[in-house]
């Protein structure tokens, strides 16, 4: 049976035009050389080299397997090239479950980073409260969900479920006011400070009323709207003033309207979660890598990097 390492040693010695240089550019030792070349001869069953003077030379039957072998080597070397490309590029496709400002503020530009890395994720989308994205991990239903809590770990994670949290960014509650408002010249705002103002409110409000009421007022509604864009365009108007979360302001700022911090709210924990055993999918592998670059970069404006 012929071996590689044969081929090899002939391919070499017919390279260099001896055994000594073929030892030498092989790492062998030169009757390691010697050793192969019988061991040829007697796969093949024919004299591959004649002496000539002190050195050996190729029969043309060494000529023609010499030929033989390093067209064997060449395509060998075209196999393994094809499969390190493959193994270095990851392929795969996601199940991922979002809030909505992630989905809009940081996927694309995670999307956008794993395509110029020419890493092929597909990406199935579902736009999720945090609260439906641990029932959809427990029943298995996602591979990675994105769960914004105002404390690290505040929602109640299946019982029996050992999950991976990965700090994504820490995000703060904004006001928005129009340009030229007497708040705008603060670096940030209170509450109590809006008791006079009008507000543009989403339908899910209970929560703001709630603590609206702590800080002794009542917010004096104008409009009611859940889309963030309308919002924006309201609040530039000069229609009302609105809270958003910094997530929301990264995707589509409006020169008309200047948001501040809102000190008196608890900053908003944005993780993602998946099973220990999808972390070792490299399709989702890739994908958290490219969510945790992206909020690298967005973060030292509204909204802050995580620490894990």
């Amino acid at each position: 049976m012929i071996e590689l390492r044969q081929l090899t040693v002939l391919a070499e010695v017919c390279r260099s035009g001896s055994y000594s240089a073929a030892a030498d550019h092989l790492g062998y030792t030169q009757p390691a050389i010697s050793y192969h070349m019988r061991a040829l001869e007697r796969a093949v069953g024919v004299p591959l080299t004649v002496k000539a003077g002190r050195g050996v030379r190729l029969t043309p039957a060494g000529h023609r397997l010499a030929e033989r072998a390093r067209g064997v080597l060449a395509g060998l070397r075209e196999v393994e090239n094809e499969f390190e490309a493959l193994a270095a590029r990851t392929r795969g496709r996601v199940r991922m479950s979002s809030v909505q400002s992630v989905c809009v503020a940081v996927l694309p530009a995670a999307l956008a980073r794993l395509g110029a890395s020419r890493i092929e994720v597909e990406v199935e989308l579902g736009q999720t409260a945090s609260h439906d994205a641990y029932r959809l991990l427990d029943a298995g239903e996602t591979d990675l969900a994105i769960v914004a809590d105002d404390e690290p770990g505040a929602a109640q994670e299946p019982a029996g479920t050992p999950l991976r949290r990965v700090p994504l960014l820490v995000d703060r509650r904004h006001v928005l006011l129009p340009r030229g408002h007497a708040l705008a010249g603060r670096r940030s705002v209170r509450l109590a400070d809006l008791a006079r103002e009008r507000w543009i409110l989403e339908r899910d409000r209970e929560r703001l009323l709630r603590r609206c009421a702590e800080a002794g007022f009542e917010p004096r509604v104008v409009t009611t709207t859940d889309d963030q864009a309308t919002t924006l365009g309201l609040v530039g108007d000069g229609v009302g003033i609105a809270l958003m979360d910094g997530l929301g302001l990264l995707p589509r700022p409006d020169p008309r309207v200047e948001p501040r911090p809102l000190d008196d709210w608890p900053r908003r924990h944005v993780c993602a979660l998946l099973r220990p055993e999808a972390a070792r999918v490299p399709a989702v592998s890739a994908l958290l890598e490219a969510l945790r670059a992206v909020a690298v970069e967005q973060s030292g404006g509204a909204v802050e990097a995580a620490t894990a």
